[in-house]
């Protein structure tokens, strides 16, 4: 009898080993593949160039907001695409949307108004790609090149292809969201945050800055 709760004790310990390592290798996979994202800067031309929403402050952007629409114009006038799109909503109280503020600026940078549409629903990820898909597919545009900040490159593309688009990722490289000191908390937050969109198919809640 004894031997047999030892055998049991065992094959038990074995199992809780096996789906340690199992985690850890899903784990480290995740972040391994937002890690390489991080530095991709694709530019294949697309029907339009697609802006996430930062923090913007009565209409000004934030700077980690401005590196995402400095670069999108950068692209823009690249020929990568004809059209930006800039999402993102407002907090309680805000005179401007997040996708407003972006397409006043760029306006202010030169891009002609005709080229800039401003979707401006959602708090988060998913819900900013989800409005703005449906203005995507109203216009016929299935090609995207999505632009936001390095390690959130990943985890936006995976659910831009889940929604059915061609999608490209083209992450700022410079400012406070591409500095050495944010790298480790915003790996952190998007592997898990990317984990949980694996498993639930939702907004994970992780948004907000770590800069």
């Amino acid at each position: 009898m004894a031997n047999g709760r030892v055998s049991v004790g065992r094959l038990l310990g074995r199992y809780l080993a096996g789906a340690l390592l199992v985690a850890v290798l899903v784990v480290g996979g995740v972040a391994l593949r937002v890690a390489v994202t991080a530095g991709v800067d694709q530019r294949r031309t697309a029907d339009a160039i697609v802006v996430l929403g930062a923090a913007q402050y009565n209409g000004d952007p934030s700077t980690v907001f401005a590196e995402r629409l400095d670069h999108a114009a950068e692209l823009y006038r690249a020929g990568v695409a004809p059209n930006i799109m800039t999402v993102g909503g407002n907090q309680a109280g805000d005179n401007f949307t997040e996708a407003e503020s972006g397409r006043n600026y760029l306006i202010a940078a030169g891009i002609p108004v005709d080229s800039i549409v401003a979707v401006g629903t959602g708090n988060d990820t998913l819900v900013s790609l989800r409005a703005g898909a449906e203005i995507l597919n109203s216009r016929g545009w299935s090609s995207l090149v999505l632009v936001t900040d390095p390690w959130h490159a990943y985890r936006a593309g995976l659910m831009a292809k889940d929604l059915g688009f061609a999608v490209q990722v083209s992450s700022v490289q410079r400012g406070p969201a591409a500095s050495s000191g944010v790298a480790g908390p915003y790996l952190l937050r998007e592997t898990f945050g990317t984990l949980f969109y694996r498993l639930i198919g939702g907004s994970s809640g992780v948004g907000g800055p770590v800069v």
